[in-house]
């Protein structure tokens, strides 16, 4: 009996601190100060009336529980404003703003959106049905070189091209037709086994370089640049190497390029007949083949190494230039940059195999720079380009057009030489600013390559949501002077990063471009890394 009026004790008292806990713990309705909802439907089942069209079209839209709201609600195509023509209990008719843009349309009142089918805003730029690469690459595109019978070289991180690597993969360098088709005689094996960044023309052969080791066959003795034949295969040597005195001394075949860096190599350039390369590497690296080796196992290869900061100049057969910017004294090369660089080589007649380096730093060869230097063709620092104190922060592109005769900058930086520049600026032939481009602030993001096309146009690509408060994807097309060019920003989302933007023509002759690079969406569309869009 004890025991049981302990146990209903014990249970009581449990019982009072369970009433106590629930008592004193009070939890916040998640939705107590959520808005009622609106009863507005505006119906993404039911397609507008046009479904399409310029800005001025007036549009309609199917919708109800719209009449109580008539004086408050603003209608949005893809974020911006239009003027809303009439509304009734059954839908609402509006104008596509000047500012609209390809996406999803809205309804907001009191900041409460209410979601409706997309709308295509008709304008100037589309993708290009003549495009024959529909399934574009697989990974990143870095280059496209042109060569003279029109035809392409296209190199990148990729592993396939229009879906036809999957039996044998097409390791980030093929051979294509002006229109994107894939040349199967470019012989190019297993080619190469890391990234590509670059690719010239020199002596009837191709110099490729980037971030890697082997090529086909020849699985290691590369360090990041190689000489590739005409047909693809690599440019190979044969090395008579020497083994202990009771073995049989043999031939053995090596790149004949016979030279490289020991990090990645980011662009090559022709000049003066020999190969200019730039990166963020700080070793040229060379191989000896002929030493006699004494071991039981394989052939001794001895690695030399010396000193040469971020631009080097390479003989035609790999051998380092030493009369190209390098110290006789110290052995080494010039001190270059004190932080990450890229480059741009000219090759109009006036300013010809001049190189303008550009970057995150603030020292060149030990001199001030504002992260923006322009050199000599014998590498000395060219002082008739005068950007002052340059940019307050990192330049991360820079392009030329040597129609307009205009630099092209984008980054991080908030002014050039001293005055506002938002991440973007135009600068003249000798580095000083162009004012007569005024950049509008980006929003959501960071601007990443833009070029200036022939006739003044720039082209602008990057990961931003707005430029100058309109809604821009990503994606953008201005003036001359900074502001939206009239009838070529009506695209939709663009998801991704472009490496460049080239000027061409389209199969049935159109004025077009081609985009390359990262990118997974242009105007609402799946893309894969290259496409090409047509300027009506």
């Amino acid at each position: 009996m004890k025991a049981f009026t302990y146990f209903l004790i014990i249970a009581a008292t449990m019982l009072a601190v369970q009433s106590c806990k629930k008592t004193d713990t009070v939890y916040k309705d998640p939705y107590a100060n959520a808005k009622p909802p609106l009863g507005i439907k505006l119906d993404r089942d039911a397609p507008p009336v046009p479904a399409s069209g310029i800005a001025g079209t007036t549009v309609h839209f199917q919708a109800t529980g719209l009449v109580a709201y008539k004086d408050k609600l603003s209608f949005l195509f893809n974020g911006e404003k239009a003027e809303i023509v009439g509304i009734t209990e059954s839908g609402i008719d509006v104008k596509v703003p000047a500012a609209a843009s390809s996406g999803i349309t809205s309804i907001n009142v009191d900041d409460q959106l209410v979601l409706g089918p997309p709308f295509s805003v008709l304008g100037l730029i589309k993708i290009d049905p003549t495009f024959r690469a529909q399934a574009g690459a697989n990974d990143f595109v870095t280059e496209v070189y042109p060569l003279t019978d029109g035809r392409n070289i296209v190199i990148g991180f990729f592993t396939n091209y229009d879906n036809k690597g999957y039996v044998a993969p097409l390791n980030r360098i093929v051979r294509t037709s002006a229109d994107g088709d894939l040349d199967r005689t470019f012989r190019t094996g297993k080619a190469a086994n890391g990234g590509l960044a670059s690719i010239i023309e020199l002596g009837g052969k191709f110099v490729i370089a980037g971030g890697f080791s082997g090529y086909d066959q020849r699985t290691e003795n590369i360090s990041n640049i190689t000489t590739l034949n005409a047909n693809g295969t690599i440019d190979t040597m044969g090395v008579k190497t020497y083994r202990r005195p009771s073995q049989t001394d043999t031939t053995m075949y090596f790149p004949k390029f016979n030279g490289g860096t020991n990090d990645f190599i980011s662009r090559l350039y022709v000049h003066q007949n020999k190969i200019l390369a730039t990166g963020n590497f700080r070793y040229y690296v060379k191989r000896t083949y002929t030493e006699p080796n004494y071991t039981f196992t394989k052939d001794t290869v001895i690695l030399d190494s010396t000193e040469m900061r971020q631009i080097l100049r390479f003989n035609p057969d790999g051998s380092l230039d030493s009369s190209f910017r390098f110290n006789q004294a110290t052995g080494k090369g010039f001190p270059a940059a004190n932080g990450p660089i890229g480059s741009f080589m000219h090759n109009e007649p006036e300013k010809l195999e001049k190189l303008v380096i550009f970057g995150n730093f603030t020292t060149f060869d030990q001199q001030p720079a504002g992260r923006i230097v322009r050199l000599n063709p014998d590498g000395t620092i060219d002082n008739t380009f005068t950007p002052g104190p340059g940019a307050d922060n990192s330049i991360n592109n820079l392009t030329y057009n040597t129609v307009t005769k205009k630099y092209l900058i984008t980054g991080d930086f908030r002014h050039y030489a001293g005055k506002a520049a938002p991440g973007i600026a135009l600068l003249n032939e000798d580095g000083t600013l162009d004012e007569s481009f005024i950049g509008k602030e980006f929003e959501g993001g960071f601007v990443g390559i833009a070029r200036q096309l022939n006739d003044g146009l720039i082209v602008v690509s990057g990961r931003f949501k707005k430029y100058n408060n309109v809604t821009r994807n990503g994606f953008m097309v201005l003036t001359a002077t900074g502001n939206f060019a009239s009838g070529y920003n009506a695209t939709g989302t663009f998801s991704g990063s472009l490496s460049d933007i080239i000027e061409t023509h389209s199969a049935d002759g159109k004025r077009a471009l081609l985009l390359i690079g990262s990118i997974d969406r242009f105007d609402n569309q799946p893309v894969s890394n290259i496409i090409r869009v047509t300027l009506e």
